[in-house]
């Protein structure tokens, strides 16, 4: 679809890294279509912003995949092949194994608590068909253990390649498997609950692993 002619929620004040998630929520939940040719100055003028923080953005969603850059030519949304998009979540699902493996161990009453609230907040919003939120609550959830595992490089790693799950991620939660979800949740946080590090790890990987890549090239609709 073309760039929307009304201006984007967002305050004019927005620094560089809310310009990211805001043209990544974009390309995610479809309003910035796959092959959708990308203008900075008319991405710029939808958010309220300068050009700068826009080109900022773009590099970055280049970098995980979600934009094509053809300097000198175009930018493009990413038409996310199977192939790239396997290679992602295999990255992915491995990163999640290693925090939990570590995090485990580390983990405090409060933190358990918090990917419990988390995982309500997520149950909550898949019961109620709300992609968005339960993105936002999953992301949360995870980031107990990535937060505890303190570990740079992989949060760097993910920083990089989590993006272009994002469609995926809103396919499934869309799906009539979007209940197994809030389960893997709740099964996880009693297994690290009970400090089994190796079994937190097997079900992180599992479930990030299993995320159906092949048709979450199109947009969720």
């Amino acid at each position: 679809m073309p760039i929307p002619s009304s201006p984007a929620r967002a305050a004019r004040s927005l620094l560089r890294d809310d310009v990211y998630r805001q043209l990544r929520d974009a390309i995610v939940d479809g309003t910035l279509a796959p092959g959708e040719s990308l203008r900075d100055g008319e991405l710029a003028e939808w958010l309220g912003v300068s050009r700068t923080p826009v080109r900022e953005a773009l590099l970055r969603l280049a970098e995980s995949g979600l934009v094509v850059a053809r300097p000198g030519r175009s930018t493009e949304v990413a038409v996310v092949e199977e192939g790239p998009l396997r290679g992602a979540r295999d990255v992915v699902a491995a990163m999640h194994e290693l925090a939990a493996r570590v995090a485990v161990p580390r983990l405090s009453s409060e933190q358990i608590e918090a990917m419990r609230a988390a995982n309500e907040r997520f149950a909550a919003a898949i019961e109620a068909g709300d992609a968005d939120a339960a993105v936002t609550a999953d992301d949360a959830f995870h980031d107990v253990l990535i937060a505890a595992a303190g570990n740079a490089a992989l949060s760097a790693v993910l920083e990089r390649y989590t993006p272009v799950l994002r469609r995926a991620e809103v396919l499934r939660f869309l799906s009539v498997d979007r209940f197994s979800s809030a389960d893997r949740h709740a099964r996880l946080i009693e297994l690290c609950a009970a400090g089994d590090a190796d079994g937190a790890a097997a079900l992180a990987f599992q479930t990030w692993h299993s995320l159906p890549v092949a048709a979450a090239g199109s947009s969720p609709g």
